[in-house]
């Protein structure tokens, strides 16, 4: 199967790996050019140490060059997935459109499958999204991985299935897209959290307490926007969250954790070269409050800490302090 992936970021150069390693042919676009020359030339990433591109894997940051007749790999930041759509060529209605890309748009609260629907006016039945517990530096070494594709219609999310998984990426289908895509996108807002606790010096019992509180609150937007309960307690819910608050290869942990230690988020920001999608995120997440009364009191509190220059200290004084309820894990 010829493939393009838009976006040679770590996690889209890691998935044209595992593409390319499973037979199919491979179209790696990015706007960058200086990382395309690289990728080109020396097949290595800058941002993935000891990786070396399989040699057959075609790079370019002309979009015509791509093929769209298959299957379109979307692996861009989620708040230029509009703008990349709005420039590629028609797609065919048979090609099957993957999205790697974990966020809610700001302004339009738009999921990505939302926003791919949008702009391309693609059956929702050809919409997959592809999500879980998967660091690109570790999917770039072949280790272990396990993620989730996810459509309306299960037999589509059953061969994109097929098509990535490998001997090292596997993948289970799933028909819920819509909790899929929540479960992703807000764990990174939650991850800032975690990053902001270890900044701070607390401890192990802090952060089993915000990941067990912060799926509480994504499992409870995730209702109220028709997702499925039990799709949390998967590998794009409770797998996800886990793996991005607690590692040392999360880019959201990162920020949060620089924050905590008492240092600016535009400093943060000016001086990173890669995403921290739940930044932006958190946004979206605040004004999806607004519109849905939804109470998710971290997702808030991080919102005011990375937006209203609220002391972290006291953002976590206040999640302590307010008033005693029932445990309610949905």
């Amino acid at each position: 199967m010829r493939i393009s992936v838009l976006g040679a970021g770590t996690w889209g150069t890691a998935l044209a790996q595992v593409l390319n390693d499973n037979g199919h042919r491979v179209y790696l676009w990015d706007i960058n050019q200086s990382l395309i020359n690289r990728l080109s030339r020396e097949r290595t990433h800058p941002n993935l140490p000891e990786f070396t591109l399989n040699p057959d894997v075609h790079v370019s940051t002309a979009l015509g060059d791509l093929p769209l007749e298959a299957l379109i790999l979307i692996v861009v930041p989620s708040q230029v997935v509009r703008s990349v759509l709005e420039s590629l060529p028609p797609i065919s209605p048979s090609t099957i459109v993957v999205c790697a890309a974990k966020g809610i748009e700001n302004n339009t609260l738009m999921r990505m499958s939302e926003v791919i629907h949008d702009i391309k006016n693609v059956s929702p039945d050809k919409i997959v999204a592809l999500s879980g517990p998967s660091h690109a530096e570790e999917v770039a070494k072949r280790l272990p991985t396990a993620v989730v594709s996810a459509c309306q219609d299960i037999e589509t999310a059953r061969r994109v299935q097929a098509i990535f998984t490998t001997r090292n990426f596997r993948v289970y289908a799933n028909d819920d897209i819509i909790g899929v895509e929540l479960g992703a996108a807000i764990k990174n807002v939650i991850a800032i959290a975690g990053g902001i606790c270890d900044g701070i010096g607390f401890g192990d019992n802090t952060m089993a307490a915000l990941i067990t509180r912060g799926l509480a609150e994504i499992a409870r937007l995730g209702q109220a926007l028709n997702a499925k309960s039990t799709t949390f307690f998967g590998l794009s819910g409770i797998g996800d969250l886990v793996v991005t608050a607690q590692s040392t290869l999360s880019r959201n942990r990162y920020v949060g954790r620089r924050i905590g230690k008492g240092e600016k988020l535009t400093t943060i920001l000016a001086e990173m070269d890669m995403i921290a999608e739940g930044v932006k995120t958190a946004q979206s997440v605040h004004d999806l409050v607004l519109t849905t009364g939804i109470e998710m009191p971290i997702c808030e509190q991080v919102h005011k800490v990375l937006f209203e220059e609220k002391d972290p200290r006291a953002a976590i004084s206040e999640l302590m302090m307010r008033d005693l309820v029932d445990e309610k894990l949905r």
